[in-house]
């Protein structure tokens, strides 16, 4: 049975199942398995490597019965297909008092383990897939409001901004401001930017907005001035993608406007008053056509980090080199 990430409130734990939850968004992930384990007296962890090491040890501690370990709950970190041999031998008849939750990154459609659950009845198969902007935004104002905390729109832009999509990376940061009015401090922007440590990336984001503006001299001097590692390559690579996307928006809407000081004014979310002006360069720079093909080279090189983590800072500075040299708008 396949369901939706905001339909797991109908998977029924009073019996026993076998569930898929899979995607990129972590933190989704997270507050839903925590959700499901919280009243949850018996939950035990394996990662699957431990399971594929010694899975005799695995099925006894499915199978053993105990007074003292009712509505068991097991929870399977870091799956792929290979654990699809162990889930096959399993019976859900036997399973009496017992949920499974397999926990996996993102599954391509080809992948056996996301097949066997997404086509089998008995199963619960359920996707996570990465947040919106507006989902962000949303979850924001929810959590403000509840917190009783008034902050302005573009101060939540800027806290989304800094969590790459992360509704984890959001809460953590909405928590910390939290924590800081308790002492009935002001939230002030300058508070905010401190709070959300966004110094600490202030060079990528104004490595990728030169990217994106093609201006190689600024982009030369900013990597000789940064020791990224490679651990950056990831932030790096996930930040261009997710700027590329709104810039994308921005192009077409000027496209059918041709007026940029109306492109930039109407733009939602809202832009920062200090990033207009490189922001107008980048709309200029390129055409709707052209970024998006860049978009697509992005997720291929992002592809490639993740295979050669060891060489990823190097991928990433080189097509960053080798982009903003590139003609796109002729």
């Amino acid at each position: 049975m396949i369901l939706k990430s905001f339909e797991t409130h109908k998977i029924n734990l009073k019996k026993p199942n076998l569930i898929l939850f899979y995607g990129k968004n972590e933190g989704h992930k997270k507050a839903t398995i925590n959700q499901i384990i919280e009243n949850k007296e018996n939950t035990i962890v394996y990662e699957q490597q431990e399971i594929l090491d010694n899975a005799d040890n695995f099925f006894d501690t499915i199978l053993s019965k105990s007074l003292f370990e009712k509505n068991k709950t097991i929870i399977i970190k870091r799956a792929n297909d290979k654990i699809v041999k162990i889930i096959d031998d399993l019976n859900l008849d036997k399973l009496e008092d017992i949920n499974i939750i397999i926990e996996a990154d993102n599954l391509e459609k080809k992948s056996k383990l996301r097949s066997n659950f997404e086509k089998n009845k008995d199963y619960i198969c359920v996707a996570f897939y990465p947040d919106t902007q507006q989902t962000l935004i949303k979850l924001a104002h929810n959590f403000l409001r509840e917190s009783n905390i008034s902050i302005s729109q573009s101060n939540i832009n800027l806290i989304i901004d800094k969590c790459l999509g992360s509704r984890e990376s959001l809460f953590n940061e909405l928590n910390k401001i939290v924590n800081f009015t308790k002492n009935g401090k002001k939230i002030t922007e300058e508070n905010i930017l401190k709070l959300i440590n966004l110094n600490e990336n202030h060079s990528i984001s104004e490595l990728i907005d030169n990217c994106l503006a093609k201006n190689k001299i600024k982009i030369m001097h900013i990597l000789n001035e940064n020791n990224f590692n490679y651990e950056d390559s990831v932030v790096i690579v996930r930040t261009l993608l997710n700027k590329s996307k709104k810039i994308l928006k921005l192009i077409q809407n000027y496209e059918n406007n041709n007026n940029i000081e109306l492109t930039i004014s109407s733009a939602r979310p809202p832009i920062f008053w200090k990033d207009k002006e490189i922001t107008k360069q980048q709309i200029y720079k390129w055409k709707s056509q052209n970024i998006k093909k860049f978009i697509y080279e992005i997720s291929e090189v992002e592809l490639l980090i993740k295979k050669n983590f060891n060489n990823s800072i190097n991928l990433i500075t080189n097509f960053i080199l080798e982009k903003s040299t590139s003609e796109t708008n002729n």
